[in-house]
Parts: C-alpha cells; structure tokens; sequence
C-alpha cells in the first residue's frame, strides 16, 4: 500500500465544474445564492473583482487622456490602472477560472467606463445605457 501524498500547497485547484466559483468559496455545490451571499469570503472577492474593473478604467481614462495629448496624466494613470489590474487579477486567477474571471471584470468594466464617460462630458444616451446592460446581461449568462 502506498500512503497518499500530501496535498500540495501550492497545487492548483481544479475548477472543471460549472460550480467552480462555489468550490472555490468552499461550500456544497446545491449552495443557493443567499448562503453564498452571506459567506465572508464573497464580499472579498467582490471587492478585489471591482479594483480590478477598477483599474481597467483607470488605464482607458490615461488611454483618453492621451488621445487628448495630456500625456504625463495618462501615462501615471495607465501604469497605476495596468498595475492595479496585475495584482488583483492574478490573485484572482489563483483561485477561478479564467473565463469567470474576465467575463465578470469585464461586466463591472462596462459600467464603470460608462459612468466615467459621463463624467468627462460623453454623451451617456438612452442607447448607450441599454447597449451595456445587453453587455452587462450578456455577460451574467456567459459566466452562470
């Protein structure tokens, strides 16, 4: 008889199932949405998911900015964005898979870049608004 290996510290968690994201909170897979809200681990990965929509806004305004050519503003807020985008990605990316992760960064991405359109003088339009909530919808079937 061979003894089992101990699991490994930094192994890589499989996350083959549609659940991925419940597996990854810990938690039974027939786990309803108001249990997941209220585990303690949940509010983190929100927060972390939004610093990295965060920062992608952050790079798109410096990327405006410098088609504007206020280049030394754009060029610190792109490096800030891209930075904040790095760190918490790739937390992130340690623990889900790669397609939760983008398709819902990308989901919280669209609205903040809306709003930041409108607050530096875009018209933000009926058709605008309802072109992102298709995205934002859109997204939220993808990454079910």
């Amino acid at each position: 008889m061979c003894p089992e290996k101990p699991p490994h510290h930094n192994q890589i968690p499989d996350h083959s199932s549609p659940k991925s994201f419940v597996k990854v909170l810990k938690m039974p897979a027939d786990t309803t949405l108001p249990e997941i809200a209220s585990n303690p681990h949940v509010l983190r990965w929100i927060v972390i998911l939004i610093l990295a929509a965060l920062g992608y806004t952050v790079a798109t305004v410096g990327m405006k900015l410098a088609a504007d050519r206020s280049y030394a503003l754009a060029a610190v807020l792109i490096i800030a964005g891209f930075a904040l985008v790095i760190v918490t990605e790739i937390f992130l990316l340690r623990r889900a898979d790669m397609t939760i992760v983008y398709v819902t960064i990308i989901g919280v991405e669209t609205i903040m870049i809306l709003a930041a359109g409108a607050m530096m003088g875009e018209v933000v339009d009926m058709r605008r608004i309802l072109g992102a909530g298709c995205v934002v919808v859109g997204i939220a079937l993808a990454s079910s």
